[in-house]
């Protein structure tokens, strides 16, 4: 069901849940959280699609804020328009769309204080452009967790030194996220005998994966090696492509060069094929949905390994 109130103020906001809930039975009890979505106009389906799935594994409120595209130039009349979307339009979860003109969208913050869950823990996602300290941004400032993609800046890599000095505790990026499944493809290969150390690694992947990058620099605060790494360019070149670990025995290769599949090479095994999907947005979602205190490892990574990465190529590019 979708109820549609043009022109309106958080309050009727407020008083058509209420009314919704005692005339269709639809209730906010067993929301774990609150969800804010931060969006442009035009661009928030797909955000919802991930959230109302991800909302089956965490019951939730989502509050979409969508504003419109910066680069307009006319100015408009402040208005707020909003959606309230429940039962099969959304999921587990009660979506409400703001779609805020002019001036409304001045003051994010009091849009969405009043619409939050009591005592509930608040997420803010950024799916587009994120703000430069998403920390000391209006929303930012009210949520315990903040959630950014630097694959949807314009520039990811610069995205991904942006986040390196804007860090705060509660900021993690999607580029991490989509690591989960190479990261515990590596570690259980290197928990196998024999037990030796990594002497060199190699990554390579797409030139605007920042998820290359963030494995390159989680690789190398993790085994203290230096760590080469490259970019790829080609049709077929899409996100991580391959990982090398070198040591004595020989050279560990994970290497992805169709879609979902990898192919593991160790010295003295036989090749193996895996699946290693590329993780959809609704997989980030849930994964990042399942804790909200700190991600501590990805704040070492983001703060101390990429700039040891950078260090390194500076070194060898002067070397």
């Amino acid at each position: 069901m979708i109820v549609d109130l043009p022109n309106t103020t958080t309050s009727k906001i407020s008083k058509a849940l209420v009314r919704i809930r005692e005339e269709g039975g639809a209730v906010a009890l067993g929301r774990v959280l609150t969800l804010i979505i931060a969006s442009t106009m035009g661009r928030e389906e797909e955000a919802i699609e991930a959230a109302n799935d991800a909302s089956r594994e965490h019951p939730m409120r989502v509050i979409v804020l969508s504003t419109m595209d910066q680069d307009r130039a006319e100015p408009l009349a402040a208005r707020v328009d909003a959606e309230i979307r429940v039962g099969g339009d959304a999921g587990a979860s009660e979506v409400i769309v703001l779609r805020a003109y002019g001036d409304a969208a001045s003051d994010p913050e009091s849009l969405v204080t009043g619409l939050l869950l009591p005592d509930a823990p608040v997420v803010a996602w950024w799916p587009g452009v994120a703000p430069t300290v998403p920390a000391e941004s209006p929303l930012g400032r009210i949520a315990h967790r903040r959630i950014t993609d630097a694959s949807a800046q314009p520039d990811p890599q610069s995205a991904l030194h942006n986040l390196s000095s804007s860090y705060r505790p509660g900021d993690t990026d999607f580029a991490w996220t989509r690591l989960t499944l190479w990261r515990a493809q590596l570690a259980a290969v290197l928990d196998q005998p024999p037990f030796q150390p990594v002497t060199a690694v190699q990554v390579t992947g797409a030139a605007d994966s920042p998820s290359t990058t963030l494995l390159a620099a989680w690789l190398a605060l993790q085994l203290q090696v230096s760590v080469d790494y490259e970019f790829t360019t080609g049709p077929l070149s899409h996100g991580i492509r391959s990982v090398q670990l070198t040591r004595a025995a020989g050279v560990i290769s994970l290497e992805r060069e169709v879609p979902a599949v990898a192919r593991l090479t160790q010295p003295g095994q036989p090749v193996q094929d895996l699946t290693l999907k590329r993780r959809s947005l609704r997989d980030c979602l849930s994964d990042e949905l399942r804790r909200l205190d700190p991600d501590e490892l990805y704040g070492e990574v983001i703060t101390r390994g990429l700039p040891h990465l950078d260090d390194v190529i500076v070194e060898q590019n002067e070397g």
